[in-house]
């Protein structure tokens, strides 16, 4: 028997850095595959920063105030024992990067700066700048770095995951890749596999995530047999640029900063937002919800920004966009804590937000829901886990802003621990399965791709994907209504029968060629889709980012459950389940009110 142990980490962000240092820290060997260099992953487009406890504003900040902040803004959906090891590890995480040498933002004392963020009333997010998460993606490549020297990393860019290898008891024997550059379709050994390809963004079409996060790695396994769990959990943020290309975030750091959200009173009033009075501005959310302001959870403020917009009818100029003021502040002083996001936004809309009010409206952002994981982040499939935004259980039904680069560094790291604790309580290596495991496995694959080349259908799958985010923007976003959930529904069911009977490629190469790779995720996004669909259609009330104005309450009574969703193969459809019960044994749930000050 061969004893090394060999390692699989796909996603190249934060939580598969973070994963494959602690596996190779222990000696361990890890291939980390990536669809793009690792330093272009989509952890470098968080902006704002990471949250922990550090107190450094004397303002009597306390881990469980962390803890009921992230479980009350996730309205109790998120699991409370992984929940509260994060935020307990949190200030050591911040201190791991700070050594890294990571820039953080820091007072003119040099003392680690921290800033407001969504959803809390303490200064509890560390930042470097407007660009945290590039700075955090760069210390930790620059870690992986003396590994990849040493042979125990080694870095496949370029690849994109096809599926799992399986042995004949169902457990996770390696992987099968598509390189991006040949179109050679390959299989790699590992004793254990962790995804950490972030979210599904791109189902929606345009969002504020890279075009990478369609959660195709996602749904590869899920159809093979991995639950997926709460999919209806899809974030809005409040704020971001909408473009024709894509939306492009503008931090919740402007608001912790000071931002102020506002449109003018009078339906249709197109004057130049510096000529229009006080008096007549309408700052929506300092109004409604006087004990928070402009610092509401992203979930409340998305939805109130739509409702003025849509329902009220006070959207600029009559448009679906309000303004994000940032003018009564220092310029120097935004320069230095917010240029990233002001260069990105004069950059596309030619406007200086330190001179003019940034016109934003609510987008797609992030993924609550994703792999069902175990504590240890391992899937319902034995030797595969999942961390970072693929995975579901750290943020219920609504994320805290500036919890995202925590629980991606955090569960990452939790993964490259018990992977290798998994792996040591087997007794065999993947080295010594059975190499017709690989073998078929690979074949498959190939045979996905011939046919999908041979098609010569009508459909495109640019065509198919822009269709799809039509359909999943105008039913499954910040409103739900029950009769367009079973239209979408139905729409998906025929859309994917398309994909199946009429689509039809003009590249029929395998050098280079970005329409397979691309018509395989939209397979798969349709596959995700039916999946969030279905969940959102079954949960008849309204929990953070799930909105139904036919169901306005929470039901804990009936609702404080997982949404596990299993993909019954033979009937080809998703099969919902709601066996597991959220564990409340630290804060039990409460009605969720950010109009008055929240007592824990």
């Amino acid at each position: 028997m061969n004893t090394e142990a060999k390692y699989i980490v796909v996603g190249g962000g934060l939580a598969g850095l973070m994963a494959a240092i602690r596996i190779a820290e222990a000696g361990g060997k890890v291939d980390v595959f990536s669809l793009v260099p690792v330093k272009r992953s989509h952890s470098v487009c968080a902006q704002g920063g990471i949250n922990a406890v550090l107190d450094v504003k004397g303002q009597a900040d306390t881990i469980w105030e962390h803890f009921d902040d992230t479980v009350y803004g996730g309205d109790f959906l998120a699991h409370q024992p992984p929940v509260k090891s994060m935020v307990e590890e949190a200030p050591h995480i911040i201190n791991m990067y700070d050594r890294m040498g990571v820039m953080f933002s820091r007072t003119p004392e040099g003392i680690l700066d921290q800033r407001y963020f969504g959803g809390v009333k303490k200064r509890r997010t560390a930042f470097a700048g407007a660009t945290t998460g590039q700075q955090l993606m760069y210390a930790l490549d620059e870690q992986t770095r003396p590994h990849e020297v040493s042979g125990a990393v080694t870095k496949y860019e370029g690849w994109q995951f096809l599926g799992l290898v399986r042995d004949g008891n169902g457990r996770a024997r390696g992987i099968a890749a598509l390189d991006l550059k040949t179109g050679e379709v390959r299989t790699f050994r590992g004793d254990a596999v962790l995804l950490a390809t972030g979210g599904f963004g791109m189902v929606y079409g345009r969002s504020t995530t890279s075009t990478i996060c369609n959660g195709g790695a996602a749904s590869a396994i899920y159809q093979q047999g991995a639950l997926l769990a709460n999919m209806e959990f899809i974030q809005i943020h409040p704020t971001a640029m909408p473009g024709e290309d894509k939306n492009r975030l503008m931090s919740e750091s402007a608001r912790g900063e000071g931002g102020r959200i506002w449109v003018p009173r009078k339906p249709g009033d197109t004057r130049d937002p510096r000529q229009i009075p006080e008096a007549e501005r309408f700052y929506f959310l300092e109004e409604r919800y006087p004990a928070y302001g402009n610092l509401v959870p992203r979930d409340i403020a998305a939805r109130e920004i739509s409702k003025v917009c849509v329902e009220e009818g006070l959207g600029i100029g009559g448009e679906n966009v309000v303004y994000l003021d940032l003018t009564h502040m220092d310029a120097d002083y935004l320069t230095r804590r917010l240029g990233g996001i002001l260069e990105i936004y004069q950059k596309f809309a030619g406007a200086d937000p330190r001179q003019v009010p940034m016109k934003i409206f609510p987008s797609v952002h992030y993924s609550m829901g994703g792999i069902w994981v175990d504590y240890n982040q391992m899937t319902s499939i034995p030797g595969c886990f999942a961390a970072g935004e693929c995975d579901y259980q750290y943020h219920g039904a609504n994320r805290l802003g500036a919890n995202s680069l925590l629980s991606a560094t955090y569960s990452g790291s939790v993964a490259g621990r018990t992977m290798r604790e998994w792996v040591a309580g087997q007794s065999d290596r993947a080295a010594d399965a059975a190499a017709s495991f690989f073998e078929s496995e690979q074949r498959r694959h190939e045979q996905i791709n011939a046919t999908l080349l041979a098609e010569t259908g009508e459909e495109t799958p640019t065509d198919l994907h822009r269709e799809l985010g039509e359909w999943m923007t105008r039913h499954a976003s910040v409103v739900r209504l029950n009769k367009g959930l079973d239209e979408l529904i139905g729409h998906l069911d025929e859309m994917l029968e398309r994909f199946r009977t009429r689509l039809g490629l003009t590249d029929k190469g395998r050098w280079l060629n970005q329409q397979l790779a691309y018509a395989r995720d939209v397979g798969n996004m349709l596959q995700t889709a039916r999946a969030v669909a279905r969940a959102a259609r079954n949960r008849d009330e309204s929990r953070g980012s799930h909105y139904k104005p036919e169901f306005p309450e929470r039901n804990d009574e009936k609702y404080l459950f997982t949404t596990k969703i299993a993909y019954d193969a033979a009937k080809d459809e998703p099969v919902l389940d709601y066996s597991e019960a959220i564990d409340v044994q630290h804060i039990a749930p409460r009605k969720r009110d950010y109009s008055v000050n929240k007592k824990a």
